[in-house]
């Protein structure tokens, strides 16, 4: 039996993801997911490594600055049977991705986006990211950021993501569950996770966050389900409120979570009432170089 080669995690010493990739891969262990059913998706940066340090026979594709949730669109689409997983820095996702960021909510596919949060471009030198707050200079700057920064939570309950939460890179245990949670849930889900660099952003350190972050289930009455339609509007004014929350105390958890609305699959299968039983990643289109697809049978759908 050929033994599996392990890739050595070459993130700085204390980098949050570490903690990121511990959580996850407890998640998928403990959900009790076919590993041949998981694919992690990555974009550039820092968290774009993750994929390369998951065991087979789970895979990993990673992908293009931006564009690894059109990646993770394609690969869900194709074969919604698999369990889709992205990983992706907050400049990477927020910045050059925000595009695809934002649509993708609009469509509520089956899949979990982990966007790992430090405020900086790790990996060219840490340069402003944005979620790093106008004004604030963390070391390798020359001066102040002068952009304003976006909120990630906010956007996406916006753009219609069906799952919201945030989480903490070294508060592992609490991760896990908030990933097995997001793929768990029916639609798409977002955790921001809160991720220290050690060394670039000296802000947004681990102690600066151990005095700070509080979890949301811990808070007397606070239920972030939609379990009827009529509660849609309440439940999203109550957690863009709370997405808010920055300062002396920052909360972590599930923001907002509905599963009444459609996927993006459902929607497909009710048009296309054959996409359920005939995936497209397992047809066979061509043999010995003749096309195999029936377009007729595609058309006559289209007709009925």
């Amino acid at each position: 039996m050929q033994e599996h080669k392990v890739e050595w995690s070459d993130w700085c010493p204390g980098c949050g993801n570490f903690g990121i990739l511990s959580a996850e891969q407890q998640a998928i262990t403990e959900l009790g997911l076919d590993p041949k059913k998981v694919v992690i998706v990555s974009g550039i940066g820092c968290s774009g490594k993750t994929p390369h340090f998951m065991r087979l026979p789970i895979s990993g594709i990673h992908t293009l600055h931006g564009r690894a949730m059109a990646f993770a669109t394609g690969i869900k689409l194709s074969n919604p049977q698999l369990k889709v997983i992205i990983n992706a820095g907050d400049g990477d996702q927020l910045g050059i991705g925000a595009g695809h960021f934002v649509n993708s909510g609009r469509r509520n596919i089956d899949m979990t986006l982990i966007i790992h949060d430090n405020g900086v471009y790790g990996l060219t030198k840490g340069q402003a990211s944005p979620t790093l707050k106008l004004g604030l200079k963390t070391k390798s700057l020359p001066k102040p950021n002068i952009n304003e920064s976006i909120n990630p939570l906010a956007v996406a309950i916006a753009s219609g993501y069906t799952f919201v939460a945030r989480g903490y890179a070294y508060d592992v245990k609490h991760l896990k569950e908030l990933i097995k949670q997001a793929i768990s849930h029916k639609g798409l889900a977002l955790i921001d996770v809160l991720q220290p660099c050690p060394t670039y952003n000296d802000l947004f350190t681990k102690e600066y966050y151990d005095k700070r972050v509080y979890r949301l289930e811990e808070v007397k009455g606070w239920n972030p389900n939609v379990t009827k339609k009529e509660e849609e509007d309440e439940k999203i004014a109550i957690a863009l409120e709370k997405s808010l929350e920055w300062g002396d105390r920052i909360p972590i958890g599930v923001f907002y979570k509905n599963e009444l609305l459609s996927t993006f699959e459902e929607r497909i299968t009710e048009r296309s009432p054959s996409y359920a039983d005939n995936i497209p990643a397992q047809q066979i289109i061509e043999d010995q170089g003749k096309p195999t697809t029936l377009i007729e049978e595609i058309l006559k759908e289209k007709e009925v």
